[in-house]
């Protein structure tokens, strides 16, 4: 593994899970998760770019669109955080009226050992 990738995966942030949290909203169980689904959301260098920000950034166990300080109009964000969740990148929750997210970590490395240590090491291109 290039040392990049070792030092990328040593700095994934996985906050514990706090007790009485909503339910997630419907996702696909880890057995159906399947590599061209993933990669296929992965594709798309914003939701890449939000993925990588979840394991890098965490501040909190999950969190708002908000958080991601990301420019773009909320119907387009809202498309592609449902594209992760419903590709089995990452979970999500309803509070009341706003949907946290976080990435399945163990679920992911479960079925694609080193992935997210690839997505933690890439580098999006300077604006």
């Amino acid at each position: 593994m290039p040392s990049t990738t070792r030092r990328a995966a040593a700095a994934i942030k996985t906050p514990a899970e706090p007790e009485g949290l909503p339910q997630p909203l419907p996702e696909p169980p880890v057995g159906d998760l399947r590599l061209e689904t993933v990669l296929g959301a992965l594709s798309d260098p914003l939701r890449l770019t939000i993925v990588r920000k979840l394991l890098l950034e965490s501040e909190q166990f999950d969190h708002p669109c908000g958080w991601f300080g990301l420019d773009r109009p909320k119907s387009s964000l809202t498309h592609h955080f449902k594209a992760l969740r419903e590709a089995g990148v990452t979970r999500q929750r309803q509070y009341g009226l706003e949907r946290r997210s976080q990435v399945r970590v163990d679920d992911l490395n479960e079925r694609f050992p080193g992935l997210l240590d690839l997505v933690a090491a890439w580098m999006p291109e300077p604006q």
